[in-house]
């Protein structure tokens, strides 16, 4: 089963964890919108033994600090080559595509889904891409495709129930998303 080895989850940013807007204020500050469903998937995947990385052409503050909210240590921004850099990333863990689970929205993602054990894109996803990953998931991008995505992932290693088992009666801060 594919989804019991994974041990790294790979995310593209701009189309999957946001719409894929760029919002501009003034000459130099971006703004980005995130999902906080997207948020709890990030630490439920942590939780659940699955390291999570991001890789994104783009480079941006807002990503600096929603990471490190999240507690995601290996994000690499203004990557051109993210074949390059995931291959990087799974050699720094001495991990194999088998161990890998990408989700990427656009053309410059293709290289790394035709080689991830598991690959996934939101529903808004350019054609070529739905067409090419192993799962389609039915949220678009910046509206939970990624939590889909986990969730989807645990389900197929039977860990859902249990998750979600275990925030009945939980305190959870907002400060831990």
């Amino acid at each position: 089963m594919a989804a019991g080895r994974i041990q790294l989850l790979v995310s593209d940013v701009d189309g999957v964890w946001t719409d894929g807007s760029v919002i501009y204020s003034g000459s130099k500050r971006e703004i980005k919108r995130f999902n906080v469903r997207d948020g709890l998937a990030v630490k439920i995947a942590q939780n659940s033994g699955i390291e999570v990385a991001v890789i994104t052409g783009r480079q941006s503050a807002a990503l600096e600090r929603r990471c490190a909210e999240l507690g995601i240590h290996d994000m690499r921004q203004g990557v051109s080559d993210k074949l390059g850099a995931v291959k990087e990333m799974l050699a720094d863990r001495n991990f194999t595509f088998e161990q890998l689970c990408y989700i990427g929205d656009d053309l410059n993602d293709l290289p790394v889904i035709n080689n991830a054990a598991i690959s996934a894109a939101p529903s808004d996803a350019a054609a070529e891409v739905l067409a090419a990953v192993r799962w389609k998931l039915d949220a678009r991008g910046g509206h939970g495709a990624l939590r889909e995505l986990v969730e989807r992932l645990l389900r197929a290693r039977g860990e859902w129930d249990a998750i979600v088992e275990s925030f009945h009666g939980a305190k959870i801060t907002a400060e831990s998303l």
